[in-house]
Formats: structure tokens, C-alpha cells, sequence
């Protein structure tokens, strides 16, 4: 069998309840060896939670899984072995410096004696804060405790890797260099599972899945995504003002939906040759001078959105 086809993870009807209420719903997907594969989806969608019980931190309450060959039930000391974990808040120990935090951890996964060396500097690599080993890590921004986390995590060198929320409240900049840190962990073959609510950040999975009301709504690559998970064509409305059209384009017949997306429009439509007319009228007889309307391939937010609003209007609330 091809590496590239070899599962890393794989799930079966799970499902996870909290008394009467279901976080995860009977939910299916794999996770194949070295991709990085997205777990989509607004807060309290139940991507952290499905992060918990695949790590074993928390038994599912029906279903099955394995990861990385162990039994997400049965198995879940060999699965923490195994694997790399950081939660999406900062888990490290303030109170010690970075250098501390990296011995303390080399302990927790019984770094061998003659490696540790090489590893605590590889981590400091990782992180960006070579020389600052005496730093206290209180006194870290952001964005450079969470690329501590993820050295630390990466200590015992995990060919599957779990980031729930990894860039959560951090700069641009940040994001960037840490997307850039997850990219080089895929070309070397590890498997990174990460949970985003981010859609630009989504665009660097190989896979990926939106979860809504622990459910899984959509899934496939981005490009996938964008042309099999729309109902409905996507048309970018330019023009000057945009927000004081926003609800008189919403009630254009043909048109699903229309929310601003920059400094744009983006509505969603049923057929675009009957609506990117009727837009056109709608504009002229506002008075709204120069725009543009085309049709566009949707983006993933376009995607997120649409699903959301469809997988609402199929489940009203009781």
C-alpha cells in the first residue's frame, strides 16, 4: 500500500453526549498518513470535543476510532504515546522559563539521555526563540508562547500531530510563520489534524471537513468544497456603499442570500443569468453609480456560510 494511502486516523458513528445534549453526532471521516486535514467549523460546533476523545482524553459514548493504528477506547495510554497534542489554550507553565518548559516536557516524554540536547535545540528552532531559553514565559506575547507550545509538542518527534485552534488570538504575521512550521511537518510525513474557524487558513488543508451542531455538513479538498458543497451560484457585487444595499439585494428575487465580504457583496443566487440582470435593475434604480457584477468561483467562507444557513433552514429549531 502507498504511504499517501495509509490511514492515520479514522472514525465510525461517533459520538459524544453530554447528558441530553449531543456534541458530536454519529460522525464518519479518515485521516490519511501525512496530510494536513481540516476540522471546520464555528465555536461549539464539537471540534474540540471530537479532538478530546481521538487523543483519548475523553471516552466517545458510542462509536469507534483508531489513531495511528490504537483504539480510541481501548488503547488511549498507547495513543498518548504516540501522538503530538496542543489545546487551544496555552498549556505550558507561565511560572517557568522556556528553556524549563522544554526540560519539563523532555521529561514528560522520557527524551532519552543522549538526544535531548538535540531536541531542546530543535525546539527552539521550531519556536523562533533560540537564545531566549532564559526568558520567563510569562513575559511571552501571544503568538510566540503558542509556537513554544507546538516545540513542545513536537519533542518526541509524533507522526500525528493534533492543533485544536493553534493561531486563536494571534497576529497575521504569527499565523503565517506557524502555517509555515505545519507545512514543513506535512512534507516530512507527519500527520497534522487541525481544528480552525479560520477560512485562509483552511486553504492550506489537503482535506477537510465542516462540522455544524456535531455534524459533519460538508467534506473534500478545498476546490472540492467550492464546487460540489454550494447550493447555488456565487455573484461579487461591487460597488460604493455596499452595506446600504445589502437588504434590498437579499430581496431580489433568485437571490438566497447577500453579505458583505470585504469591501464587496457576495450573494449567493439560484441561476445566475436571471439574477445578475435583475441585480443590475436594482442598482440603476438606486442610484448607486458605478458597480460590477460577476460571477465568481466561491471561497470557502462562501462555502462555510452557505452550508450553515442551508443545514439551518433543513433543521429548524424544535
Amino acid at each position: 500500500m502507498a504511504a499517501e494511502n495509509k490511514i492515520a486516523v479514522s472514525v465510525q458513528n461517533l459520538e459524544k453526549k453530554f447528558g441530553d445534549f449531543t456534541a458530536v453526532n454519529r460522525i464518519n471521516f479518515e485521516v490519511k498518513e501525512g496530510e494536513i486535514y481540516g476540522f471546520l467549523g464555528p465555536n461549539g460546533a464539537g471540534k474540540s470535543t471530537t479532538i478530546r476523545m481521538l487523543c483519548g482524553i475523553i471516552p466517545p459514548t458510542s462509536g469507534s476510532g483508531r489513531v495511528g493504528g490504537f483504539d480510541i477506547i481501548k488503547e488511549q495510554r498507547k495513543i498518548k504515546e504516540h501522538i503530538g497534542y496542543m489545546s487551544q489554550k496555552f498549556s505550558l507553565y507561565n511560572d517557568l522559563t522556556v528553556g524549563e518548559n522544554i526540560d519539563f516536557y523532555s521529561g514528560i516524554y522520557k527524551i532519552p539521555q543522549a538526544e535531548k540536547k538535540a531536541r531542546f535545540d530543535d525546539t527552539l528552532r521550531t519556536a523562533g526563540l533560540e537564545g531566549m531559553e532564559d526568558k520567563l514565559t510569562a513575559t511571552l506575547a501571544g503568538g510566540w508562547k503558542q509556537r513554544l507550545a507546538l516545540g513542545c509538542a513536537l519533542l518526541h518527534k509524533p507522526r500525528i500531530i493534533f492543533l485544536d485552534e493553534p493561531t486563536s488570538g494571534v497576529d497575521p504575521i504569527t499565523r503565517a510563520n506557524f502555517w509555515g512550521v505545519i507545512k514543513e511537518l506535512s512534507g516530512q510525513g507527519v500527520t497534522v489534524f487541525v481544528t480552525t474557524h479560520y477560512m485562509d487558513e483552511a486553504e492550506n488543508c489537503n482535506r477537510m471537513v465542516l462540522i455544524y451542531h456535531g455534524t459533519i455538513i460538508a467534506s473534500g479538498t478545498p476546490q472540492e468544497m467550492k464546487i460540489n458543497s454550494m447550493k447555488g451560484e456565487v455573484l461579487e457585487i461591487a460597488v460604493d456603499s455596499a452595506q446600504e444595499y445589502l437588504v434590498g439585494l437579499s430581496k431580489i428575487e433568485g437571490v438566497k442570500e447577500a453579505a458583505l465580504f470585504g469591501i464587496n457583496i457576495h450573494a449567493v443566487v439560484y441561476d445566475s443569468r436571471k439574477a445578475i440582470p435583475a441585480i443590475k435593475q436594482f442598482l440603476e434604480k438606486e442610484n448607486a453609480g458605478a458597480f460590477t457584477v460577476d460571477k465568481i468561483l466561491p471561497s470557502l467562507e462562501d462555502v462555510f456560510v452557505s452550508s450553515i444557513e442551508e443545514y439551518d433552514k433543513e433543521h429548524p429549531p424544535a
